[in-house]
């Protein structure tokens, strides 16, 4: 029954598009009546009964009823909408006394009008919505839509969505009394390797008494378990890439800082801060000034919090660091006293609780790999831009002048300066850059999560190991050791949890780097110390 009535639902919204049928309507006053007050069961009962002839004012009707826009009075109902009352049978507008009541629903009511709402969109032209069906039809089977499923088959084109209604069709019979319709709905099910019907099948197999039948569903489920596994073990991968990613983003800057220049910046993690509250205000401004273009923020956000990042930094490195070069106790203790600063600062401007940094409409979902794999646009979306601020970052520093300059300062200060190189201006630009950098790993850390004073704080001890195990000052070794501990971590997280991967990473990491001090890449060339 709630199957047609779905596949009615199809007809339905096409004809409410156009206006109400002016044609003979199936749904009644008296039915429309009963499904509106009255006993749960026996509201249920004409709900049913009306879905056998379901027409585009029956769902228009129920849709009503899910709204709660349907009151009554004595033997009538009206229907509001747009501020004014109509009939439900044929949609003609009348007036509605002011004694009329309101429609209550229990939760049960709801469910089922829902159900029944869901299976009217079998009918709907779009594809995808009637996937979006069928797929709910498995998850709440239900013997009374079983003819409706049938009839929803007959009239289905397309193999997947034919398939889903198979699929459906057999969480049904799971439970018929039937024992070799019981084996070839197991048998069905065991072809979705859906979460959704290993959840069924594993109830099923709880109250199975028959052990054949338990045997045939235990198959089922191992071959289900097998197919999940896949998707679980691809979506801790995704997740560590994704973790890696964003310590890539981290450290790109702190490569900068630390492993070309020596600076140990212990407010890196600060300027990350900066860029995510720059992100965040251009957010606002955007959505008071513009809210038509809000979708748009995010790339005005970029440079914003860039430039914000690098021009803290580019104000550090002048007044306070470049006075305490050669002197990496004082540089890491005032680096530190910054940091405060920069957290208490914003503690100050906007308060001590995170604020919400919301995703563009086109972040937000995700890619269906697999049943139980989905990968989020915005984890998508960091795992892309720190791949293009590499690549950006490896042609600054590889193919321009001012990276020529970076390098041969890095290598040979002395000889640098002799050969004509601003070294000092050289100092302040190079600093600003990889502040920069951590401010659009703010920017981009502010979609996957609040934004708070402490935001750097869980990320900057986690960057200075990727820097020190990749190779000091080495790009090549940053991303393999980025990447790598992402991975790592969460492999780990999955047996040991997250406190101790975090321990046994770096064990792992201590243990390394007593063996191999350079890091993974080490420096080539010659220096001044040499």
């Amino acid at each position: 029954m709630f199957f047609f009535l779905r596949c009615l639902q199809r007809f339905v919204l096409a004809t409410c598009l156009l206006g109400w049928s002016v044609g003979a309507q199936a749904l009644t006053m008296t039915q429309a009546r009963g499904m509106a007050e009255g006993d749960t069961d026996a509201r249920l009962q004409v709900l049913n009964q009306a879905l056998l002839q379901a027409d585009a004012a029956t769902a228009t009707f129920l849709q009503a009823l899910a709204d709660d826009q349907v009151k009554f009075s004595g033997d009538t109902v009206w229907v509001l909408r747009d501020g004014q009352s109509f009939s439900p049978v044929d949609g003609s507008a009348q007036a509605m006394p002011a004694d009329a009541q309101d429609v209550v629903s229990n939760n049960r009511m709801r469910g089922e009008i829902d159900a029944a709402l869901a299976a009217l969109r079998l009918l709907s032209p779009d594809n995808a919505v009637r996937m979006k069906a069928a797929q709910a039809l498995i998850k709440e089977p239900d013997l009374a839509k079983a003819p409706l499923i049938a009839k929803a088959l007959a009239a289905e084109g397309r193999d997947d969505i034919r398939q889903a209604l198979l699929w459906a069709q057999a969480a049904i019979e799971i439970t018929s009394e039937d024992t070799a319709q019981r084996i070839r709905a197991a048998q069905a099910l065991a072809q979705a390797k859906t979460p959704e019907v290993q959840l069924l099948l594993n109830q099923q197999w709880a109250v199975e008494s028959d052990a054949q039948v338990k045997a045939q569903i235990g198959a089922a489920l191992r071959d289900i378990q097998a197919a999940l596994a896949w998707g679980e073990r691809w979506g801790v991968l995704f997740t560590g890439l994704s973790l890696g990613s964003i310590l890539l983003l981290v450290a790109l800057g702190l490569a900068i800082t630390y492993g070309l220049m020596g600076v140990i910046n212990m407010a890196h993690g600060e300027l990350m801060m900066v860029g995510a509250y720059a992100t965040y205000v251009v957010q606002g401004l955007f959505r008071q000034y513009l809210p038509g273009w809000f979708d748009a923020y995010l790339i005005a956000a970029l440079p914003v919090s860039f430039l914000t990042a690098a021009l803290v930094g580019a104000a550090m490195e002048r007044g306070v660091l470049r006075h305490l070069y050669g002197r990496p106790l004082e540089t890491l203790l005032a680096t530190w006293g910054i940091s405060l600063v920069l957290m208490q600062a914003v503690r100050s401007l906007f308060g001590a609780q995170n604020v919400a940094v919301e995703n563009p409409s086109w972040m937000s979902g995700g890619v269906q790999v697999l049943a139980n794999l989905v990968l989020p646009w915005n984890r998508l979306f960091i795992v892309v831009f720190a791949m293009l601020v590499l690549v950006g970052m490896a042609l600054l520093i590889s193919q321009t002048r001012l990276g020529l300059f970076v390098r041969g300062v890095t290598q040979n200060r002395a000889m640098a300066s002799c050969m004509g190189v601003h070294t000092a201006r050289i100092d302040t630009i190079a600093f600003a850059l990889g502040s920069g950098i951590a401010g659009l790993a703010g920017c981009a850390l502010s979609q996957v999560g609040n934004v708070g004073p402490d935001l750097g704080q869980g990320y900057i001890v986690d960057a200075f190991m990727v820097v020190v195990l990749g190779g000091v000052g080495q790009l090549a070794g940053t991303v393999y050791a980025a990447l790598g501990l992402g991975v790592l971590n969460k492999f780990l997280e999955g047996w040991t949890g997250a406190v101790l991967a975090k321990i046994a990473v770096l064990v792992l990491i201590i243990v390394f780097i007593q063996k191999r001090p350079q890091g993974l890449f080490a420096m080539k060339g010659r220096s001044a110390e040499a």
